[in-house]
């Protein structure tokens, strides 16, 4: 059966009312690997792989039944990119960290917030470095992480920053997410990019740095899956936009 196509699935999107993106977004977390919802873009499933490395290539990350896993590249930043760009949208994510090493990766939304995937079992008092953290923001509001070898996911609503004609950030963004069933961040708020590691910045590509020009003068941009040196596996992963502002990105290179 062939993939179904990126382009004809963005145009088939129902933009979710206005009214739907309060702060009162509760995701079923009750079950895995539930079907995404109208709406929602594929960008990992059974036999769908909607990423490109950060040089806009084919990806090395092994894909095997529908699930990828993070494969280390030079200095911590062989990360995956989607080919989807959005502004404002909700994002599911299923991950399960290595039962070797610490399972330190990421969520990097658009390049510049990252949602904490690391082993923070156990841990009572948490910071910014923990599961469940926007790092550099803020560290999650309970430990909602399960042990290594355990599938767990995050639900995540996300409104971009708004800039003006220069860049500059006029309107804070909001991150709302849920991991395992429980509220980590409510309505965080984001600003400028604190993390001088993030995709744009270190080891960064011509293919970034175009896509990160852009966004600057749009608030549109991908999701990143980080690579720091674990082996962190990744399954069902979709984007469902909350408005008209998504596409397909396509290099001029």
């Amino acid at each position: 059966m062939p993939k179904p196509n990126l382009f004809l699935l963005l145009l088939a999107v129902a933009v979710l009312p206005v009214a739907l993106r309060a702060d009162d977004f509760q995701p079923n977390q009750s079950e895995m690997q539930l079907p995404p919802p109208e709406g929602a873009i594929v960008l990992l499933d059974s036999d769908t792989s909607e990423f490109l490395s950060k040089t806009g290539d084919e990806i090395n990350w092994p894909l095997e039944e529908g699930v990828l896993t993070s494969t280390r590249g030079e200095g911590r930043s062989n990360h995956i990119v989607s080919k989807l760009h959005f502004r404002d949208a909700d994002i599911h994510v299923e991950f399960n960290l290595p039962k070797k090493g610490s399972g330190n990766s990421g969520i990097y939304i658009h390049g510049n917030y990252e949602l904490q995937i690391i082993n923070s079992t156990g841990k009572e008092k948490l910071d910014q470095g923990d599961i469940g953290a926007v790092y550099g923001f803020a560290a999650a509001k309970v430990n909602a992480g399960k042990a290594p070898g355990e599938w767990q996911v995050y639900d995540i609503r996300y409104r971009a920053p708004r800039r003006d004609e220069s860049g500059k950030i006029v309107e804070e963004g909001t991150i709302t997410a849920w991991l395992n069933g429980q509220k980590v961040q409510e309505g965080t708020k984001l600003g400028d990019p604190r993390s001088k590691y993030h995709p744009y910045r270190y080891n960064t590509t011509d293919y970034l740095k175009t896509i990160w020009e852009k966004q600057k003068q749009t608030s549109v941009g991908p999701v990143f899956l980080q690579d720091h040196d674990n082996a962190v596996r990744f399954r069902n992963v979709w984007v469902k936009p909350l408005d008209e502002e998504a596409f397909v990105y396509q290099s001029d290179k």
